[in-house]
């Protein structure tokens, strides 16, 4: 299937060029998952950091079980993401944007907003932690930029968006997805139908502002979804990285911008990693339907505050997808580690 998603000149959609911002605005309208190249990221930033997380979940199982989060926390460190036959799916490492709770109140965040980081961050070696930060940083800016040029795409001043000043909130996940082998469960023919692929990553769209996506591996994995329900592969570009529209920026537009719907296939005998910086503004902020974007007509969604769509996340992923050892082991504070049927 050949891709529909071209990629978008982050330096001149800065620059008012009308072809790029034509090409965004109908990419955000369509299908809300834009690819982004000249962004200016060094690449030797985006290499450090992903040559490094990549060596480590490259390790032996047992070498990463330490990496677990020291208190269970889903959103901490190392975990594995087994199927119902203990047969791996996927593999992921989490950050979180502060260290403590004393970084986070230091970095200007309100204390009755910083108890989620009473749960440490797991570093392996201060050169990933070193590596992860800048690359973290890279990612919260370009967001930030995106957002800019979307409203210029969209005819509207660059300001619109009340993002205000930091500490921005985010997400810091990366995910290793394994080899599948199998003969049941899906298949990983890239020519198969769209309801007979193997997924590693169910179909969702994203809860953040934007979602800036950095990918590598030997096959075009991640597909994004059309207006019509089929899927367009997300190709892998050398240097460039996907941004996804998350309903946040949905709602914000009011519903101008598609938001990015996506998945991630099997790829059979080879690999992918990928990490995705979730980025949100301020989370005392209320996200609610702007004033260019409803004209005469009455708004499509309700406010939000941004504090209401996180703070129970934890309690929610386990909710929807936790495991009776995964819940104890978190009302218990101590490590969890996924069994697996070839560990």
């Amino acid at each position: 299937m050949p891709t529909e998603i071209a990629p978008i000149d982050l330096a001149l959609a800065e620059s008012g060029d009308p072809a790029t911002l034509a090409a965004l605005r109908t990419a955000g309208e369509n299908l809300g998952i834009i690819q982004i190249v000249n962004h200016g990221v060094p690449q030797a930033t985006i290499d450090d950091f992903h040559d490094r997380i990549g060596a480590i979940l490259a390790l032996p199982r047992d070498q990463k079980i330490p990496l677990a989060s020291p208190t269970g926390h889903p959103y901490r460190g190392w975990r594995q993401w087994p199927d119902d036959f203990g047969r791996l799916e996927l593999e992921r490492f989490t950050i979180g944007e502060f260290d403590s709770v004393d970084e986070a109140v230091a970095a200007g965040l309100d204390p009755r907003y910083a108890a989620d980081f009473a749960h440490p961050n797991v570093w392996p070696s201060p050169d990933l932690r070193e590596a992860a930060r800048a690359y973290h940083e890279a990612a919260r800016l370009v967001a930030r930029r995106v957002l800019a040029v979307y409203a210029r795409a969209l005819d509207v001043d660059p300001g619109v968006f009340p993002t205000g000043d930091g500490p921005d909130h985010t997400q810091f996940v990366v995910n290793n997805y394994p080899t599948w082998t199998y003969d049941d469960g899906g298949s990983t023919d890239p020519a198969a139908g769209d309801d007979e692929r193997k997924l590693l990553l169910l179909e969702h769209a994203d809860g953040s502002v934007l979602t800036v996506l950095h990918q590598r591996g030997d096959y075009d994995g991640l597909q994004g979804q059309r207006a019509d329900g089929s899927w367009v592969p997300v190709p892998i570009v050398p240097g460039a990285l996907q941004v996804f529209t998350g309903s946040l920026l949905t709602r914000w537009t009011n519903g101008r911008l598609r938001p990015g719907r996506h998945r991630v296939v099997a790829g059979g005998t080879v690999t992918r990693l990928s990490s995705g910086v979730f980025w949100h503004p301020r989370v005392d902020t209320v996200v609610e339907p702007l004033a260019p974007f409803v004209g005469d007509d009455e708004p499509e969604f309700d406010p939000v505050l941004i504090w209401d769509t996180v703070k129970d996340r934890v309690e929610e992923y386990l909710r929807v997808f936790g495991r009776p050892d995964q819940i104890a082991a978190w009302r218990e504070g101590r490590p969890y580690v996924a069994a697996l049927a070839d560990a």
